[in-house]
C-alpha cells in the first residue's frame, strides 16, 4: 500500500504541475493528464495491474521523447516507470479496491511434498 500511495502521489504530482506549465500542445496535456488519473487509479488501487504497465509505458514515453520540457529530468520519469511496472507486478493489496472487488489470493511458495 505505501508503495502505491508514493508512487500515486508523484504521478499525481507530476500530472498537475504539467497542467499547470501546459503550453496548449495536446501531447504535453495528454501526457499529465494520464498521469494524473493514473496516479489517482494507483492510490485507490482499482485496475492496478493494467493502470502501472499503462503508467509504466507512459512514463518510458515521457523519459525518451522529444515531446518532453528541457526542464523535465528523464531520470525522474524513468523511476517512476520503474516503480509503477513493480506496483502492477506486486498487485493492489489487501488495501485496495480490487481486493473488495475481486477477492485476494495468496500465493505460497515453497516445497511440495
Amino acid at each position: 500500500m505505501l508503495l502505491r500511495l508514493g508512487v500515486g502521489i508523484a504521478l499525481i504530482g507530476l500530472g498537475v504541475s504539467g497542467f499547470l506549465r501546459a503550453q496548449g500542445e495536446p501531447i504535453t496535456i495528454g501526457r499529465d493528464f494520464v498521469a494524473a488519473i493514473a496516479g489517482i487509479l494507483l492510490i485507490a488501487g482499482f485496475w492496478t495491474p493494467v493502470v502501472g504497465i499503462l503508467a509504466a509505458i507512459c512514463e518510458l514515453w515521457t523519459a525518451f521523447s522529444g515531446h518532453s520540457l528541457p526542464r523535465d529530468n528523464q531520470w525522474i520519469h524513468v523511476l517512476l516507470a520503474l516503480l509503477t511496472a513493480a506496483v502492477a507486478m506486486l498487485g493492489p493489496g489487501a488495501w485496495s479496491v480490487d481486493a473488495r472487488l475481486f477477492g485476494r489470493r495468496r500465493f505460497d511458495v515453497g516445497r511440495k511434498g
